[in-house]
């Protein structure tokens, strides 16, 4: 397998962003990949949270919530997908699958034996994310969810569909400029910070891939998991849950998570971020404090 590695210099002096990395290559089924994570707090902490990003960002996006949550005394742990951030980068677009993901965090969640996890998703973070806690009911306790779906076959309207065809027209999708569209506040110097771990197009096969996978058809892979999770959530799960919405998303917004909350046992009514787009994080110091104010009954 040809893997490219992002240069460490691409991730000198990015703003707001002081995090050490950490990394880890010996994940079973991925020996010789490199994946990176940050790993902030008391290792033993009472609370674990695990901070699943999706396309095309990686672990700077949620830089405003790591503080918020520290303060609550917790560890803090955020991966890269493979493909996307400081994690290696198979160059061919055929390896990432549904399951090369998924299976790719299940083995990270039992390398780090991580337990009482708080999972925070947004995008892929959740569509790959929210097909986990079934496989480990014990590990999981609480669910921040942010604009994401669990796509079970079916459709999830044309905004969706215009996304695909944008990416598939975009082989070198510039991922600063769609951060700076989505998010007008962000710096200049910010937005670029998400275009670091491309240093050109060919750093970019999980970047195209993405939008491809999204299991909007009954026969696609994935689809069967999500099903079971969907069941798990509805029927199983009796942990907390919080949900934020970014109100200007046209792709998975407040129709799509409306459903999406149907589907979560005893979800609460949703925070809405009337400014806020897809990428919630880049308002995320607000969603953090919100919702451990709600785990805590305040």
């Amino acid at each position: 397998m040809d893997v490219l590695r992002t240069p460490d210099e691409r991730f000198n002096n990015l703003p707001d962003y002081d995090f050490e990395p950490h990394y880890v290559d010996d994940l079973q089924g991925y020996e010789g990949l490199r994946v990176h994570y940050l790993d902030e707090g008391a290792e033993h902490a009472e609370q674990t949270f695990l901070c699943l990003s999706g396309e095309p960002t990686w672990a700077y996006l949620y830089r405003h919530m790591i503080p918020i949550f520290l303060e609550a005394n917790s560890r803090v742990l955020v991966p890269d997908w493979l493909g996307f951030g400081r994690s290696d980068k198979p160059v061919d677009d055929q390896v990432y699958t549904f399951d090369f993901h998924r299976d790719m965090i299940l083995a990270f969640i039992e390398r780090m034996d991580l337990q009482n996890i708080t999972l925070v998703v947004q995008d892929w973070g959740g569509i790959l994310g929210l097909t986990l806690p079934m496989n480990f009911p014990n590990r999981f306790s609480r669910l921040i969810v942010m604009n994401t779906a669990l796509p079970i076959g079916e459709s999830l309207g044309m905004g969706f569909q215009s996304w695909r065809d944008y990416v598939a027209s975009k082989p070198d999708l510039d991922c600063g400029a769609l951060i700076k569209r989505a998010c007008p506040h962000v710096s200049e110097a910010e937005a670029a910070s998400y275009e670091a771990p491309f240093p050109d197009q060919s750093y970019k096969a999980g970047v195209r891939r993405f939008p491809e996978l999204v299991m909007i058809k009954r026969e696609m892979a994935g689809v069967q998991t999500a099903r079971r999770a969907a069941k798990f959530w509805q029927n199983e799960w009796s942990g907390q849950s919080f949900m934020a919405i970014g109100a200007k998303d046209p792709v998975l917004g407040g129709e799509v998570m409306n459903d999406l909350r149907k589907t979560i046992r005893n979800c609460p009514k949703p925070m809405i971020l009337e400014e806020a787009g897809h990428f919630v994080q880049e308002w995320g110091d607000q969603v953090a404090k919100a919702a451990l104010k709600h785990f805590a009954g305040d």
